[in-house]
């Protein structure tokens, strides 16, 4: 990807200090690259809009020295850029992604070192990790190489995961005197199930891409080179439906995780029942029936 962006871009280096981030795709059916301007003045991470609607959203965290360490800066300019892409509505799904070596490397210890339980408890330490889980619109992480720790538990807290053949997940906390803080002992169970979250938790052991595959953690593998395209075809087809729908498909998967299976069939019936009092369900009926592409407008 590297080699192609520097086909397209003249000046790299003055590309880089101005913090764009080019990432061309090639879509399905067409042989032309899709590209767009980043957008922000961020110091720790990169965005953009991609995709042929140029309809996604894209971060990718950019501290490469630190292998993408979640540094507090980092971490606010996320959730800048987050509430950013929601608030635009002509973007129907996030990427968040990394570098090739590291997702994320987990916490910044050399931020984290020195504090104190007065001073984690009550700063809200890590509080403002976990803005991602709250966003409405649909995320996908895209990992490539190491994501450890809190980078473990930001993959977990998107929607999707997508991994690329040399990507390994893991919890190491336990080897640093702690343990994991933003949904490792939470998020991994139900993702994987007591045991072997537990072995994670426990021995602070990496599981690769394939294991993680296999245990439920991760959708998708796909040869590192192809795994952020792939992603970006599958952001594509979400952001084609109903916003406003997705949306609402999203909160009852996720609430799935928190209340009794007799709650959660009670909660689906009533926003199954909601999605009647949208424009985009006629829409999308009406589209059925006569044989033709929906236009939703996301009402």
């Amino acid at each position: 990807m590297a080699s192609i962006c520097r086909h397209f871009l003249k000046n790299a280096s003055s590309l880089a200090a101005k913090n764009t981030f080019r990432s061309p795709v090639l879509v399905a059916n067409n042989a032309s690259f899709i590209r767009c301007n980043s957008s922000g003045n961020f110091q720790n991470i990169l965005t953009e809009r991609v995709g042929k609607n140029n309809n996604v959203g894209v971060i990718k965290l950019n501290r490469p020295r630190a292998l993408n360490a979640l540094c507090d800066e980092l971490m606010s300019e996320l959730n800048q850029a987050l509430d950013s892409f929601e608030a635009d509505e002509g973007i129907g799904c996030v990427i968040l992604t990394g570098s090739e070596k590291a997702f994320a490397a987990g916490g910044d210890i050399s931020q984290m070192k020195e504090k104190d339980f007065v001073t984690v408890f009550t700063g809200k330490f890590i509080e403002n990790l976990t803005h991602l889980a709250d966003v409405r619109i649909p995320t996908i992480a895209v990992v490539k190489g190491i994501a450890l720790g809190g980078g473990c538990e930001v993959a977990m807290m998107c929607d999707i995961i997508y991994a690329g053949d040399n990507a390994s997940f893991g919890q190491p906390e336990i080897l640093l005197g702690t343990i994991p803080g933003a949904g490792g002992t939470q998020r991994l169970p139900k993702a994987i199930g007591k045991s072997k979250a537990m072995e994670m938790v426990l021995s602070g052991d990496r599981i690769s891409a394939e294991e993680a595959q296999s245990a439920g953690l991760v959708s998708k593998v796909f040869p590192k080179e192809e795994v952020f395209d792939k992603a970006l075809a599958l952001a594509e087809k979400i952001s084609r439906n109903s916003r406003l729908i997705n949306s609402i498909a999203k909160e009852a998967v996720n609430k799935s995780y928190e209340i009794s299976l007799t709650e959660g069939l009670h909660l689906e019936k009533r926003l199954f029942h909601a999605s009647f009092a949208t424009e985009d369900r006629k829409e999308g009926m009406n589209a059925f029936v006569e044989k033709r592409k929906a236009e939703f407008k996301n009402k």
